[in-house]
């Protein structure tokens, strides 16, 4: 797609978060590290870069921690002041 009319003579524009994907501007294609090519039509891809998304190599926000909420009071759920 590099001499694509898509691109209208423009660079193409990659946005780095801290903790999250590669945004491309669209149309993209990538060509992963045994060969394949992968295509997305949309406006802007965001292509993994942690590894953990199940889609690769598309990001599915699978780098967020999903971690459960603890307690303050170190586990107990008891409100009546036993311990």
């Amino acid at each position: 797609m590099p001499n694509s009319p898509e691109r209208s003579g423009r660079p193409a524009r990659v946005t780095l978060g801290a903790e999250g994907p590669l945004l491309v501007e669209g149309p993209v294609e990538v060509i992963g590290d045994d060969g394949t090519l992968y295509t997305s039509r949309r406006f802007t891809a965001a292509i993994c870069t942690c590894r953990k998304t199940r889609t690769y190599p598309w990001c599915d926000t699978s780098h967020r921690r999903r971690v459960k909420a603890e307690p303050a009071d170190g586990g107990t759920d008891r409100t009546d002041g036993a311990a």
